[in-house]
């Protein structure tokens, strides 16, 4: 009589356990995400019924230490109504940005959690998705500098926050709208955050990319930074799968080695990449160049029509 032997159960394949990693990364960082939306919008609402000796979310923001630095190298003076909280919080996240790049914006930025959960929302109701051309697109990027120039020289002329009444993080998180709302005062600012929001639900992270003055500091900063993402031309198959989940258009395939200083660090494309060892959050990188062997690397030819892991 012939035993019958029951079929042996396959294990996830290579594509469902980098799925699987996918979506961990991502939960795992809309929690740590959460939090800081949950701290701030603490903060706000606190500031609001408490005033008195209540920081308010302004205290919060390291741009807010960016905009006060500058004006006191620039004129000796410090900005009125400054909270020493910004100059300490400005610090450790510039220590954090040189060692380990931008995951300030990736993982803590509560305005950036915000146009993270639009895309969410967009995909969810499957609304279409805007892509901008790739001239376009690098010209639009600009438009963080020319922010950042108008803010520091209005904040050094004027030495106030000048950037206070525009700014959509703080007119969203400071609450004055929902305790003190004053239509004739902040049409401009909700216009200016209506604005932005609508434009974050079609595009993603459209104030990261564009406009937001302390992302493009970071941008600056970042060539320094000792840990960035990198990618190897020997492993990689230019399938561009790690392209497709980056928010901010940056197409880590096209890393030579190093990644674009406009990386948030949020990490989906390594963990979108199929090929071990292609992309990798690696180290260390001496005053923002790479090693020896990474500039071999990246000059060798790249690979064409390789099938990509499954």
């Amino acid at each position: 009589m012939t035993e019958h032997k029951a079929p042996r159960r396959m294990g996830p394949t290579r594509a469902q356990l980098r799925l699987r990693g996918m979506k961990r990364l991502r939960i795992s960082r809309g929690f740590v995400q959460l939090a800081f939306v949950a701290l701030i919008v603490t903060a706000g609402v606190r500031h609001q019924l408490v005033k008195v000796d209540a920081p308010s979310v302004d205290a919060l923001c390291p741009f807010g230490g960016v905009e006060t630095l500058i004006t006191w190298i620039t004129t000796g003076e410090l900005i009125s109504k400054i909270h020493p909280s910004n100059l300490i919080l400005a610090l450790v996240v510039l220590i954090a940005t040189l060692l380990v790049g931008n995951l300030f914006c990736g993982w803590v930025c509560p305005f950036g959690a915000v146009q993270d959960a639009l895309t969410w929302v967009r995909r969810r109701l499957h609304l279409p998705t805007v892509t901008l051309p790739a001239s376009l697109d690098r010209g639009l990027r600009w438009g963080r500098f020319v922010v950042l120039a108008i803010v520091l020289y209005f904040s050094v002329t004027s030495a106030k926050l000048w950037f206070a009444g525009f700014d959509p993080y703080l007119t969203l998180f400071s609450f004055h709208w929902l305790f003190e709302f004053d239509l004739a005062a902040m049409w401009v600012p909700l216009t200016i955050l209506a604005l932005i929001l609508g434009a974050s639900l079609v595009v993603d992270r459209f104030w990261c990319r564009y406009l937001c003055p302390l992302g493009a500091t970071f941008a600056v900063v970042g060539h320094l930074s000792v840990f960035r993402i990198r990618r190897s031309s020997n492993a990689c198959t230019d399938c561009t799968l790690c392209d497709r989940p980056c928010p901010v258009g940056i197409e880590p395939s096209n890393a030579a080695p190093l990644a674009s200083t406009d990386c948030i660090g949020c990490l989906d494309c390594v963990a979108a990449c199929p090929v071990k060892g292609a992309l990798k959050f690696d180290g260390p990188v001496v005053l923002g160049m790479p090693l020896r062997k990474d500039v071999e690397v990246a000059s060798a030819p790249r690979r064409s029509g390789t099938k990509v892991p499954s």
